[in-house]
This record gives structure tokens, sequence and C-alpha cells, in this order.
């Protein structure tokens, strides 16, 4: 009799679901009925001539904003150059971008592209470009690609509004690399790096070569700091690298969209050992996956700052003439259940991003700034540490933003681009005595020095390019542009991971993650988070 109940409760569920689906589809074809209506009325009785594609474009446009900061339109012109940040090559300024309010959004510079290599910022707006405003002109993906790419080499000045500052950066257009893997190698013997820049279709094939050539390490250093994310499958198929088999790594919700659950499998090159992941304000997404999953099953340690929180599950429909529609389906929850998404309201896209860069100003130098309500309280799934949700990643290890090397005067030189086209101009030189010279990075690295010569000529370029030498600046951040220096010539002369093994060094959250590596017993999840 209880089954029959069952039975019967459950039929009368799926009737009423149908039934409240059918009158949903009922009301949405009465409203689409008048918006017909209306595109008849205007095409028959309008005074001008009105384009009815571009007016069906904008109501979809406006009908997607008014529902969360992800859910968004892609015209059949630019859907083909959308995939390109993970799946192409191009030449241009090397960024990833969003497009609100008619306005161009920095989303993250591409790892080892040009952009990054004059310090554009993530939440930076660009406002203008080659001296011509560009806010208010019906912003297209296709024409942020027409006026930022160009042949490798050409020049662009990009004028970009910073909080409330405007400032230009000089760029010199480059081929975008598009290895998701900026660097793999071992800080020490047992002790291996991955620096992952994004997560892309390759991601999982040059993890696995590069792991593969280390010597068995015991320790891993993952760094998903300015990782903005991408294919999830992959974010799924890194995770798995980490536990046995069986373990809860992510699932997501939705309304109409049955719980979805990733589980670990057998598969893996570092089930066992130490592992530590850096994030910061800028890791998103598929980074925030991983993450999520390593400090929910005490897998291993987060540390640096909270992450971005982009928690929202987008699917892509196709709009039958070669556009499409990312639609919000479901959230991600991690294995203890928290939400990564950022709290948002309706509507209120711009708010919601006004909001996150608020947030991420004030949690930049002090973790005091951030209150978690109990509420947001949740525990990790084997040794019930406190974490919290209420929106991306908090790290078990907070480091603050370290700006103790930085002055306007290094800020104005690489918005110039002055290093970067010094450097290469030197290396342009100098490349044969120097691969003559250093015929190893262990070497290049023991011996080569950025003296007060090199480093003098490289403020005369400065001077001629519009940066007046400033002594204050110098003194404070000197050592720091001669590092940076060192790093870009090394990349120049050998590789990527060459520019992280110098660059690497002096950095506040990497030398604390060596430490935690170093004293791992003393950080070995016994007490509550350690922010």
């Amino acid at each position: 009799m209880k089954i029959i109940i069952r039975l019967l409760f459950a039929a009368i569920f799926v009737v009423s679901t149908f039934e409240g689906f059918s009158q949903k589809i009922d009301n949405a074809d009465v409203a689409l009925g008048k918006y017909r209506r209306l595109l008849h009325l205007i095409n028959i009785y309008y005074i001008d001539t009105v384009n009815q594609q571009q007016l069906i474009e904008k109501a979809i446009v406006s009908t997607l904003k008014t529902l969360d900061p992800h859910s968004y339109y892609i015209s059949k012109e630019e859907y083909k150059k959308m995939s390109e940040p993970l799946e192409g090559n191009f030449e241009g300024i090397g960024i990833e971008f969003n497009i609100l309010e008619d306005t161009l959004i920095v989303v993250s510079p591409l790892s080892g592209g040009p952009s990054e290599k004059v310090g554009l910022m993530s939440g930076d707006r660009i406002i203008g470009v080659d001296g011509q405003t560009i806010t208010n002109i019906n912003l297209t993906f296709e024409k942020v690609h027409s006026l930022l790419r160009g042949p490798k080499g050409s020049l662009i000045v990009i004028t970009v509004k910073r909080g409330g500052s405007v400032m230009d950066f000089e760029i010199a257009r480059d081929k975008i690399p598009i290895n998701s893997l900026d660097a793999a190698y071992e800080i020490k013997p047992g002790v291996a790096y991955l620096k992952l820049s994004r997560f892309s279709k390759n991601s999982m094939t040059e993890i696995e070569e590069a792991f593969a050539k280390f010597k068995n390490p015991k320790s891993l250093i993952l760094d998903l700091r300015n990782n903005g994310g991408g294919f999830m499958n992959i974010a799924s198929a890194l995770a798995d690298q980490f536990f046995d088999k069986g373990k809860l790594l992510v699932y997501t919700e939705g309304r109409f969209f049955p719980t979805q659950k990733e589980t670990s499998t057998e598969q893996g090159f570092f089930k066992k050992g130490n592992l530590v992941v850096l994030i910061n304000e800028a890791s998103a997404s598929a980074s925030e996956i991983v993450s999520g999953a390593i400090q929910d099953l005490d897998r291993g340690i987060i540390i640096g700052r909270r992450s971005f929180g982009k928690g929202l599950v987008q699917t892509e429909f196709p709009m039958g003439d070669g556009s499409a529609v990312r639609l919000t389906i479901a959230r991600y929850h991690t294995p203890s259940g928290r939400a990564i998404q950022s709290p948002y309201e309706k509507g209120k896209t711009e708010q919601y991003y006004k909001n996150l860069s608020e947030r991420v100003s004030a949690e930049a130098f002090s973790v005091d700034s951030i209150v978690f309500p109990d509420s947001l309280k949740y525990y990790t799934l084997f040794k019930k540490r406190v974490v919290y949700g209420g929106g991306g990643i908090m790290p078990d290890i907070y480091v603050p933003l370290d700006t103790s090397a930085y002055s306007t005067y290094s800020g104005d030189l690489n918005r110039k681009s002055v290093i970067f086209q010094f450097v290469s101009s030197y290396i342009d030189k100098h490349r044969t005595s120097l691969q003559s010279k250093y015929k190893t990075f262990d070497a290049f690295k023991k011996s080569f020095v950025v003296d007060d010569n090199l480093f003098n000529e490289m403020v005369t370029f400065g001077e001629k390019e519009g940066v007046p030498r400033d002594e204050q600046g110098i003194k404070i951040s000197g050592n720091y542009i001669k590092q940076y220096m060192k790093a870009l010539i090394a990349r120049n002369l050998f590789d990527s991971s060459a520019y992280f093994k110098i660059i690497n060094e002096g950095d506040n959250v990497f030398e604390k993650a060596v430490e935690v590596l170093d004293n791992w017993n003393k950080y070995s999840f016994e007490t509550n988070s350690a922010f």
C-alpha cells in the first residue's frame, strides 16, 4: 500500500510540474504574440525604416540583462571569436574582455601577452583607443576585435579608467600565446610548481606532459592566481588527479536540470603528497571548482586571497542563425555544499561588478575587512574545519597584496611599456652574446645581473618615452624593476618557466607556500582556517 501511495504522489508531482511548465509556455506565447504584433506595426506604419533584426537582438540582450551577470547573447559575427582565448592563436593586445553598459571591461590580461606586460588589470575599463573615445558607441565584440587586433609589432595606445584614475598604456601588439600552462619546474628536489593561466582544451595534456618530467615530487604548488577559468570538464579532470576514487568533486543544481555530480576516478598523477594551491581575487570559475574541492576534502592548503566568486553554470543554446545564447541553468557547489557564486540582484549587473570591485579593494590589504556571518558557515568533510560560503573561496591562509616594491614610477614604466620595449631591444642587440655566455638557465640566474649601467639605460629610454626619472620611485621600486627586467630577459632567452623562476622570488604568496611545505606538520589542519 505504501508503494502505491508513493507512486501516486510521484505521479501527481510530475503532472503538477508539467502543468506549471505548460502554463508558463502558454504565458510566453501570449507575450511573444504581443511582440510579433509590435514588430508588424513598426514594419507597416512606423515613420522610418527600421532594422528589425537589430530590434530583436537588442530585445534579447535587454532580457538577459534582467537575469544574472553571466547570461549573455553572442551574435553570429561574434560567436567564432569568443572561443579564441581557449582554442586558437591571434595577434593583438592579449586580453579577455566583456562589454557591460556599452563599456569595454578587461576580464583578465592573457598571461605572457602584451597587456599583462604593461600592467593592465582585471576590472580595468578601456575608454579610449589611440585618442578616440570608445564609450557609448554601441560596442560589439566585432568592433572591439577590429580596434584592438593588428599586426605583430604595431603600437596602440589604450586609455583606461581604473577606480577614479584615468591612464594611458602604450602596447605593442604581438602574437598571443594560447598555451595554458605558463610554468612547470621543480623549486627544489621533491617540490614541483605548476602555473596554470586558464583551463583550455589542451590543459590536461600540457600538465601531464610537464608532470611526467618531474622526478617523483613529494610536494606540489598549483598556482591558479589570475586564472579566470575555462572549460569545466578540464577543471574536474584536474581535480581528479589529486583524489582517490569515489570522492565528490563538485555538483550543480538547477531548477529544471537534475543535480549533476562529478566524482574522482582511479586516474591521477598526484593522489598522495603535500599540496598547496595559490589563488587571488582574479581566480574564478574553474579555478574555484578545483580549489574548493581541495579545501573541502582536506586534500591541501589554499593560500592567497579570496577568489572572484563565479559559480553560475551556463549552457550554450544556438539561435538558428549562427548566433547563440549562453544561459545560466544551474549553480556550482563545492563538496561541502557551498555555493561559489558571489551574491547578486537580478537586473543589477552594474552594481554586481561595483560590489565585487569594492570587495576586492577592501580585502586586498587586510584580512580584518572580511567578516562572515554564521549563516555562511560550513565544515570540511573529513577534518570538520570551518569554511565559509557567500561567494568565492576564502583561503586557509590569507596573504595580503604586497605593494612595498611598487611606486607611481614603476607603474608609469609599465603603462608606457617602457621596460618590455627596452628589454626587447636589448635582447635583439645582445641575443647571440647572451646565449653564448649563458648556456643554461641556471648559469644565467646565478651570474647575470641587471647592473646600474643597464638599469640607467632603461631609465634613459623611459625618459625618451615620456616617463621622467624619479629618484624616490627608483629608491622604492629599483630592486623590483631590476628583477622584472631579469625575468623578462630570461623569458626571451629560455622560456616562460624561466620568467617565473625569477619573478616568484620575493613574491609573498609564493614564499608562504614554500614555507608551508617546509613545515607541513605545523599546517596540518588540526585547527580551523588560519586566515
